[in-house]
């Protein structure tokens, strides 16, 4: 299927969405103008010529199931710093193509995003792009280095409004500074969220630690180094009553944990990515550094635990942790390679795949989920994550439950092609995403209605 992305225009073209399955229930039509939804409209009840607005882009949405704008809540952009890898505007691209309409920018660039002026420069490029709304995530310490805390308080204050904290890429392993850290965001309602690996338990890791590493000859990444982590961090949350968000769940050790704190009451919400409900170390076992990622590719059992988690809502949300790299850190052996995998243009595939097709899930799950949480936890609520319902900003994601692609990492909209889906079919895609009124992204079936 031939696929285009459209930037977004300034002017207020009223844009009428037809006969979509709203949350994947009966077919609506929707009206849009100027940003806002204006009208909502049941099949038994067809739009008028009156109702629809003179010159309105018209989209013939039959057969689409019509979501909220979906949120990510762990995308890396690599601007500024490696531009090679991803820029904000490719990454932006990226997004839009992936039915996003807001995505938060982890803070592990060059220069590290721990400041007010570098987190500023990152939200004042994603809006001056305008395809994507992109929210900066403020490191948790100095230069991501686990020992100085960053001036969060000044993150915060700044245009930017930065309410999540990360150091992804590395954990807060100091847990003094851990709790400093969750005392400070306290005081104007941040989270941290943390990257849960025990770094003496993975020194020189290259995959998960088990049966398949053995035979590989790789050194192993234990399921014990994230849950340990997991499990001293909830107590500290719950210690200081603060909010924490566990990034990147992958093991059933991990949601064990979580459904405990959860019965607790202790204030944590966790992800879990894509590719850890689809792929298994057995991936691995080529040797293709596409595969490699941290946390690592678990067993069938982790990814059954994490696909129930997320059914269930000890998980709450899927994030994509986007991860781009130029070929040159992908293309060489196992042991020299990157981590990291691209995922905004197949995110939606991939939860239909696993979790909608399965009957785990419905599209109103999704939402939820990919959308309306997502927004929570970033503390963007008022402005994404909302349902589709008059007065409501016009944030909305199509998606095309029958738009069975096998995915071309080549394809993409990214600078970056290390996608370890290549070749493997996926059953649906996002094919409109629109960010306030505006569309972003149309497929070429809607040639045409452009804004």
């Amino acid at each position: 299927m031939s696929q285009s992305t459209t930037t977004q225009s300034s002017d207020n073209r009223a844009v009428v969405i037809e006969n979509a399955s709203l949350l994947g229930e009966s077919p609506t039509s929707i009206v849009i103008e100027d940003a806002l939804i204006t009208l909502v409209r049941g099949a038994d009840e067809p739009l008028t010529e009156a109702e629809i607005p003179a010159g309105a882009a018209r989209i013939d949405a039959s057969g689409l199931v019509a979501l909220p704008g979906l949120v990510d809540i762990h995308t890396h952009l690599r601007e500024p710093g490696r531009e090679d890898a991803e820029t904000i505007e490719s990454g932006s691209r990226s997004a839009a193509q992936g039915g996003f309409v807001a995505v938060f920018a982890m803070a592990n660039t060059t220069p590290t995003a721990d400041t007010a002026g570098v987190v500023e420069q990152v939200w004042s490029r994603g809006r001056e792009i305008g395809l994507v709304d992109v929210y900066p995530i403020g490191a948790v310490t100095v230069g991501l280095n686990g020992t100085q805390l960053s001036e969060m308080g000044a993150m915060a204050m700044s245009r930017a409004r930065v309410r999540m904290f990360s150091d992804d890429g590395k954990c807060v392993h100091d847990p003094v500074v851990m709790r400093r850290a969750l005392e400070y965001v306290k005081t104007f309602d941040g989270v941290i969220a943390q990257h849960s690996q025990d770094p003496r338990l993975t020194e020189g890791s290259q995959m998960h630690e088990g049966v398949v590493s053995a035979e590989l000859g790789l050194t192993g990444w234990p399921a014990v180094a994230e849950e340990s982590i997991i499990a001293r961090d909830v107590l500290l949350a719950k210690h200081v009553g603060s909010r924490l968000h566990v990034c990147h769940v992958s093991t059933a050790g991990s949601v064990r944990i979580l459904r405990w704190a959860k019965a607790e009451g202790i204030d944590v919400t966790a992800e879990v990515m894509p590719h850890h409900l689809l792929l298994t170390e057995e991936s691995v076992r080529g040797y293709d550094p596409r595969f490699k990622v941290n946390p690592p590719l678990r067993t069938q059992e982790d990814v059954d635990a994490v696909r129930a988690a997320l059914a269930d809502g000890t998980i709450d949300i899927v994030a994509t942790d986007h991860a781009p790299h130029p070929d040159e850190d992908k293309d060489c052996e196992w042991g020299a390679a990157a981590m990291g995998m691209i995922g905004l243009e197949t995110a939606v595939g991939i939860v239909q795949k696993t979790m909608v097709d399965s009957g785990l899930m419905t599209w109103a799950d999704v939402a939820h989920r990919m959308s309306e949480l997502p927004a929570r936890i970033g503390r963007v609520e008022e402005v994404h994550g909302r349902p589709v319902a008059v007065g409501e900003p016009a944030n909305i994601t199509l998606v095309d439950p029958d738009a069975a692609w096998t995915v071309d990492p080549t394809a993409t909209q990214s600078r970056s092609n290390n996608s370890p889906f290549g070749g493997i079919e996926l059953p649906g895609r996002a094919v409109a995403t629109i960010l306030r009124g505006k569309p972003t992204y149309l497929d070429t079936r809607f040639e045409g209605a452009s804004a």
